[in-house]
């Protein structure tokens, strides 16, 4: 690779503002001043067309996590409504961040296309729902970014072929994941990058990484592959309650990814000239001229 693109760092809330308005603001806050990342994104489900009324109404798997008697309850206590996502994406815009969502289901892809983001994220648990595809494709003009988790290869082959036939290729975004919270190392399988890079990075727009692993080294690495765009859960307090937290960064490790990715960016070049200015004065000083 002879050139690299600008990093993009995107922090993703998901639902880890525990559906409180005051938290999701302080994490898009926190995000902008501290992190120094360029977006942040939540998510958008409709449950009653997401979910059976078997899985709407059972227990939630893990009761320690739960904030309702039933799984529906819980997901709909989580759940912010079109009107609270423009009050989130106003809050975005006054203070200098992109807002994003990922949609679920079809309705939900609707309401947020309403509100015309930059962007809308389509997660890997979504990324065979035609229906949903077809209709962004038709109706949404900004880019969709598609994560790659429990995809195979034929997949993924068959998704970029969509995007072709409705000529959206250049607007879509492919992530590299592996689908689990959190990710044991030997399960981010970064190589992946090099595979969707090398059969799709002329077709579509970016190639990017959505990781659930821990600490921040593995994101280097994926954007030294080209991955330009990076995507990370991210949380004000890691022992809060719920799902995601534990796989999640808090405040100072995504503001180090940041930093670290944006470094790395800078350094990525050849040399334009055999010795450097910066060279030349050691060169002076310190350099055998006698051979």
């Amino acid at each position: 690779m002879d050139s690299y693109k600008k990093p993009y760092i995107i922090a993703e809330i998901g639902c880890n503002h525990k559906g409180d308005m005051g938290i999701a603001k302080e994490l898009i806050k926190v995000a902008k001043i501290f992190c120094n990342v360029d977006a942040v994104k939540f998510q958008k489900r409709n449950n009653k067309e997401l979910l059976t009324n078997y899985q709407y109404n059972k227990p939630h798997p893990n009761p320690i996590n739960a904030y309702g008697e039933t799984y529906g309850a819980h997901r709909e206590y989580l759940e912010f409504d079109i009107k609270q996502h423009q009050e989130l994406k106003t809050y975005c815009e006054d203070i200098g961040i992109t807002y994003a969502t990922s949609v679920w289901d079809l309705t939900s892809a609707k309401e947020i296309t309403s509100l015309n983001p930059e962007f809308i994220k389509i997660p890997s648990a979504c990324n065979n729902n035609s229906k949903m595809l077809a209709w962004l494709c038709d109706n949404y003009n900004g880019e969709l970014h598609i994560s790659t988790g429990m995809t195979t290869k034929p997949e993924i082959e068959s998704l970029v072929k969509r995007f072709k036939q409705k000529n959206r290729n250049k607007d879509l975004v492919l992530y590299n994941c592996t689908s689990g919270y959190p990710v044991p190392f030997d399960d981010v399988c970064l190589l992946d990058i090099n595979i969707l890079n090398k059969h799709y990075g002329n077709t579509v727009k970016h190639i990017g990484f959505s990781g659930h692993h821990l600490g921040i080294a593995v994101d280097v690495a994926a954007f030294t592959l080209g991955a330009n765009i990076i995507e990370r859960h991210y949380t004000l307090d890691r022992t809060w309650k719920g799902t995601d937290h534990a796989a999640s960064l808090e405040p100072m490790g995504l503001r180090k990814l940041s930093r670290d990715v944006n470094a790395v960016y800078k350094a990525l070049q050849f040399k334009n000239q055999d010795i450097l200015p910066i060279e030349q004065e050691q060169r002076d000083k310190l350099k055998n001229q006698k051979g």
